[in-house]
Parts: structure tokens; C-alpha cells; sequence
């Protein structure tokens, strides 16, 4: 797999899998990692400490995200200040809002303030995006994961959105803005085209980079001896 057609933005694998991980650590066109409470259920984790520092410790040299799971600000907060402590390049997942619908703007000023360095995840809005970069203006690196999958899951076109957000941003030079969630390869082109900074792929979804400006009739010709060797190795007769 090769980044070499993409201008702007950077790989972050998403995902639990630390096989997976491990495999895709030797390629040097990931260029970070990502992960949540619900892709390391998927994955069967049960001890979340023993994952992360496991994960760490296999990934020393890039960034990569661990989310909080608690709901109450405070109890929030003193999860992230013991996750930040696991390593240099940890990233800090804080959601927008608790499951209440809690802007969670007063913790991520608290956590800036003392130098974690966040990634606000789930956020679908540029309204949200303009909130929270009040809070992490002229603070550490840090990271804004707006889910254009999910806004494309709605029907509407994620591209205005995440092009209001870079504008956003462009003013807070501390914040990248990640487009996460995407269904298709083709999110990758838009995100390098729109200038994004980070797309976070799942496993499965970077296995198909390989189709990254195949040519067509070459792949019009792969997938008809696709069905012909799936017919024939099937015994089909008529």
C-alpha cells in the first residue's frame, strides 16, 4: 500500500485489532492510530489499561487515541489525566457532549490548561467544530474528529461541512481536523482533496487502498475472471 497520490491528508488506522495494528505499524504510510470504546468490544477487549499499554508499547513513535468512557465531567477528567500519562504520543478521545447532551467545553478548557493533549470525537456540526476550538485555542497539539461518515449516513454531502470546519480551524494552528468515518475509498480522495489533515480508516477499508487510481478496464477484466474462478472453483453446471 502506498500513501504516494495523496498531497494532504494522513492515514490513522481505526481499529482494536492488535494483530492488525501490529501489521499495519510496518507500513509507514499509517501514520497514527485510532480507537474506541465500541471497535475494542468488537474486538473482544476486556481489560481496557492492559490493551493500551499494550498498544503502546508496540507503537511507541506514533500518535495514537484512547477514548474515555465515563460520562460525569469529573469522572471524565480523571480518566484522561491517567491516560495522558501512558505515553508521549497519546491522544486523549473527550466526546462533545456526555450522553446527556452536555457540551463538555468547561473540561476541555480544564484539560488543555494542564497540557493533555485531546481529540474531541463525535462531532457533526461546523457549530460544534467553532465551540470547541474556542477551548483549545493556544493549547497543545490536539485533534478535531468530525464523523462525515455518519453525516453522509443522513443523506447530506459531508464535503460543505468539513470544508466550513477547515476554515475554522485554520485559525488554531495547534488543531488538526480528522475526517472519521468514512464508508468508501473514494472519502480518502475527497479528504486529500479538501486539504483535511488526518482520515482515520478502518482495517478492513485500507486492505482496498490497493485500488487507489486502478484503472478501470484492468479492473472491469480482474472482476470478470472474479465470477468465472468463483463459478468454476464453485462446480456450477447447467
Amino acid at each position: 500500500m502506498s500513501d504516494s497520490q495523496l498531497q494532504h491528508v494522513k492515514l490513522f488506522a481505526d481499529g482494536a485489532d492488535i494483530a492488525g495494528i501490529l501489521a499495519l505499524y510496518a507500513d509507514p504510510a499509517i501514520r497514527g492510530f485510532t480507537t474506541n470504546p465500541t471497535l475494542m468490544r468488537q474486538a473482544g477487549i476486556e481489560d481496557y489499561e492492559a490493551f493500551a499499554r499494550e498498544l503502546l508499547e508496540a507503537v511507541p513513535d506514533r500518535p495514537i487515541s484512547l477514548e474515555v468512557f465515563a460520562d460525569d465531567p469529573a469522572a471524565m477528567e480523571r480518566q484522561a489525566v491517567k491516560i495522558t500519562t501512558w505515553g508521549e504520543h497519546v491522544y486523549v478521545k473527550i466526546p462533545v457532549t456526555n450522553t446527556e447532551g452536555e457540551f463538555m467545553g468547561p473540561l476541555l478548557r480544564r484539560l488543555v490548561a494542564d497540557g493533555v493533549k485531546v481529540n474531541v470525537t463525535a462531532l457533526m456540526t461546523v457549530a460544534q467544530v467553532e465551540h470547541v476550538a474556542e477551548c483549545l485555542a493556544g493549547g497543545p497539539p490536539a485533534c478535531v474528529s468530525v464523523f462525515a461518515g455518519r453525516i453522509a449516513d443522513t443523506g447530506r454531502d459531508p464535503i460543505p461541512i468539513m470544508r466550513d470546519s477547515l476554515g475554522v480551524l485554520s485559525a488554531h494552528p495547534n488543531v488538526e481536523l480528522i475526517w472519521a468515518s468514512p464508508r468508501e475509498i473514494l472519502n480518502v480522495v475527497q479528504a486529500d482533496e479538501i486539504g483535511c489533515d488526518i482520515i482515520t480508516v478502518t482495517h478492513d477499508l485500507l486492505k482496498k487502498l490497493g485500488t487507489l487510481g486502478k484503472g478501470l478496464d484492468q479492473f472491469s477484466l480482474e472482476t470478470v475472471q472474479m465470477f468465472h474462478r468463483d463459478a468454476h472453483d464453485s462446480g456450477y453446471r447447467l
